[in-house]
């Protein structure tokens, strides 16, 4: 009997992503339905338990979300609390009315207090203060992931919960301001690079350390994490505390990754950093010791990363904003 897995958010940059890497596994007994926001407002609460209702699942993949980076977060703090709030409780809700008993949520590393110990481990969650600049989305995913564990001790569901690192990749966000910070970099500093510009200013001081995976891996692991068993996710994750981090365990300056992407982008002119802007976190690494413990590590390293998704950016991305 085939399995029917629906991947909700399959447009966005990790969606896209697993969808492709289900694909490529070519699996005769796995059918893969999607769902994005041009079919379905996931806000809409009436609506999203029609589509459960009609469209019988087994498992499902929640990817969608409202992201940005800092400024974004400033600037538009009820939309990334709102709306976050109603797309997962919405999905999480009706995929548990519907019988859906498998269902893998993606939270974000934002979730932990701002003076993590570092590495931080999954342990982190609810130890301190949130980062004020993300606090909103942040406090968002604490309740997805909270919804889930709490379907999970009251009716006995399987509702995992991965956080990622920073992530970048093909389809990733480019917008000048309220992208993250590898596209947004790729983004200024190539359109230095076509207008002639001498200086690209960047936010904070640079002197932030900051984890960062492909897209592609993300996807590799959230696929391997959803197959595993019930008893082996359990072995490392406890009903209160049941999320796993995935990344790469390797930090980098953002000093250092402007001038990789500089480098990358061929920029030769010069680098600015406004220590007038906030910095955000000042370091971010996350303890992935579970994960590699259950068999799974990343493979792309960062540099080839940017590589292909600055290639990717410049057929595809800037092609489809200009035409």
């Amino acid at each position: 009997m085939s399995k029917k897995l629906l991947i909700i958010g399959n447009e966005g940059m990790v969606g896209s992503a697993i969808f492709s890497a289900l694909k490529n596994i070519k699996n005769a007994n796995l059918e893969i339905l999607t769902l994005n926001k041009s079919q379905l407002d996931l806000r809409d609460q009436m609506n999203v338990q029609k589509f459960f209702q009609l469209n019988k699942v087994d498992e499902v993949i929640l990817a969608a979300a409202k992201v940005g980076g800092i400024e974004a977060n400033n600037t538009y703090p009820v939309k990334f609390l709102y709306d976050n709030l109603m797309i997962q409780n919405n999905v999480i809700n009706s995929c548990h009315k519907s019988g859906v008993n498998k269902l893998l949520f993606l939270g974000s590393s934002c979730i932990y207090p701002r003076n993590s110990k570092q590495p931080i481990s999954e342990s982190e969650m609810l130890s301190g203060y949130l980062e004020k600049t993300n606090e909103p989305y942040a406090v968002a995913k604490i309740a997805g992931i909270k919804l889930c564990e709490s379907f999970n001790r009251e009716f006995g569901r399987d509702y995992r919960t991965v956080i990622p690192t920073n992530l970048y990749g093909k389809k990733d966000n480019f917008h000048p301001e309220n992208s993250h910070v590898i596209p947004g970099l790729i983004n200024r500093f190539h359109d230095a690079v076509m207008n002639n510009i001498n200086i690209v200013k960047i936010w904070g001081s640079g002197n932030q350390l900051r984890e960062f995976m492909h897209v592609d891996d993300m996807a590799s692991a959230c696929i391997f994490t959803l197959n595993l068993s019930k008893q082996k996710y359990d072995e490392v994750t406890d009903p209160m505390n049941s999320i796993v981090n995935i990344g790469t365990a390797k930090e980098i300056e953002i000093k250092l990754l402007a001038k990789m992407i500089a480098k990358i982008t061929n920029f030769k002119g010069e680098i600015i950093f406004d220590e007038n802007k906030p910095d955000g976190t000042p370091r971010k690494l996350l303890d992935t010791k579970k994960l590699s413990s259950l068999g799974w590590n990343y493979t792309i390293e960062l540099e080839e990363g940017i590589k292909e998704t600055y290639f990717w950016y410049k057929e595809n991305y800037k092609k489809t904003r200009h035409s």
